[in-house]
């Protein structure tokens, strides 16, 4: 049976191979070498979205699963009406209500308009960046509302009868279990994060699909363009999907 995956690789990979080679020789690629630097900024842009994004949102989503699992009614609510209301409205809808919302809205004020932070909140990219963190904050908090509750209560009884402080105990014990339960999770709601940034460019905010789309607008070449997309997010979601599994390695060993 192992010689027969082994053998079954190397077809896929000899596969794999041919189709990249008729595509580099077949296809049309004469435009890259003129859209190359706007892709590179595209691709970059996307990168920077996805790591802050997610980065805010599980700083969001901790205090908001921790809020519904142990926290009293007055946080406890709040905290699972929002998860409720993002999780049920399309990531889209949220995207253009701050948008075209927020967006339209500041205009008006003029104490906002005659400040320094106006420069930046006349673009489109603190939007597009609050309107992930919120939708990731809102799906993560959901698990880890469940991965806090999973941690056994002996372990965090024995901490207490210790004379262990609380903070403490979150920091050296429930916390560390309760991402390492989550981290499958997270790892690919991540992967879901990194293919919700093509909605960005829906409010002018140039990401590695907006560029893709401009290259058809501009050339009439449809295949090439996409299939380079698809390239782009594979890789992408490939070092994802291996950072999660360094991870889950190394959180283990430190809470044990």
């Amino acid at each position: 049976m192992t010689g027969f995956w082994q053998t079954h690789r190397v077809v896929m990979a000899l596969v794999a191979l041919a189709l990249l080679v008729w595509c580099v020789l077949r296809l049309r690629w004469e435009w890259l070498p003129e859209y190359l630097p706007l892709a590179a900024a595209g691709i970059w842009r996307t990168i920077w979205i996805l790591a802050v994004t997610v980065l805010l949102g599980m700083t969001l989503a901790i205090p908001l699963g921790l809020a519904q699992a142990v926290g009293p009614w007055y946080l406890a609510a709040p905290a699972r009406v929002f998860c409720t209301v993002v999780r049920g409205t399309p990531l889209l809808l949220q995207l253009w209500l701050l948008y075209y919302g927020l967006g339209s809205l500041f205009p008006q004020i003029p104490w906002i308009r005659g400040s320094d932070l106006w420069p930046i909140l006349r673009q489109a990219w603190p939007y597009a960046v609050l309107a992930l963190t919120l939708s990731f904050a809102g799906y993560e908090g959901e698990v880890m509302r469940g991965a806090f509750r999973s941690v056994p209560k002996g372990q965090l009884e024995a901490a207490r009868a210790m004379g262990m402080p609380r903070v403490t105990i979150l920091r050296r014990i429930w916390l560390p279990q309760a991402l390492h339960r989550a981290l499958p999770t997270l790892g690919g709601e991540t992967v879901l994060q990194l293919k919700a940034t093509p909605l960005v460019a829906t409010i002018t905010v140039v990401d590695i699909y907006a560029v893709s789309s401009r290259v058809r607008q501009d050339t009439f070449i449809t295949y090439e363009p996409l299939l380079l997309l698809a390239l782009v997010y594979l890789v992408i979601t490939g070092v994802i999907v291996l950072a999660f599994r360094w991870l889950e390695r190394r959180i283990p060993a430190r809470v044990a």
